[in-house]
């Protein structure tokens, strides 16, 4: 449930989370398994991040020549990420102790809804269809369909060099209770590793970090 809706059965804790690294293992992004395998490739992708990090290149722009360079179907693409993405195997025991206590688990992601979606309901379960997740989109390119040849591409969910600043769904929360400060606070907890998370992390009051990464 998207804010305010979140905030009707006023929970204790919100969970706040990124996907790729996080929710699934380290070596199994899907993003970049799309590059890698059905794009430019994995070095290409690396100097790419390199570039993001030494400031030459917005990760929005470096993001989108990734996904540009994937042509194949994007119904085949969600497919071949199903059958080769490994989620984090603590996080579906996770999800149902979050079920069980009325935690909300909101996902923010610099990935796209749709793999992301596909992705938790086939490694959680149906389940996975009542976490929020707030992501980039995919549309159809001019004059063809996604399921075609290079017949799809990005709309970023906002105009920030992330192409997604997740701080910007987290932010309605904190405005929320300080303009009510007699209204009980739930703790807010974000999950995550990336440069993408950092604006994100300082909006929470608890930042979680895989070990090693």
């Amino acid at each position: 449930m998207p804010y305010p809706e979140t905030l009707k059965e006023n929970p204790k804790i919100i969970f706040f989370t990124d996907f790729d690294g996080t929710i699934t293992l380290k070596d199994s992004k899907g993003n970049d398994w799309l590059t890698d395998n059905l794009g430019f490739g994995e070095q290409r992708r690396k100097q790419g991040n390199a570039d993001t990090l030494n400031d030459k290149v917005t990760f929005r722009d470096s993001f989108w020549e990734m996904m540009e360079s994937v042509k194949t179907p994007f119904p085949e693409c969600i497919k071949l990420l199903c059958e080769n993405i490994k989620l984090d195997p603590y996080f579906k025991e996770f999800y149902q102790w979050s079920r069980e206590n009325k935690v909300p688990v909101i996902v923010l992601s610099s990935g796209m809804t749709p793999i992301i979606r596909s992705l938790l309901v086939h490694l959680i379960g149906p389940e996975a269809n009542d976490i929020e997740i707030v992501s980039n989109e995919v549309v159809d390119k001019a004059g063809k369909t996604k399921d075609q040849e290079d017949g799809w591409q990005l709309k970023y969910h906002d105009d920030s060099g992330f192409g997604h600043d997740k701080s910007l769904t987290i932010r309605p929360y904190a405005k929320h209770f300080a303009d009510k400060p007699n209204e009980p606070r739930p703790t807010m907890l974000y999950a995550g590793d990336g440069v993408s998370d950092l604006s994100a992390a300082r909006e929470t009051d608890l930042l979680f970090a895989k070990k090693g990464h």
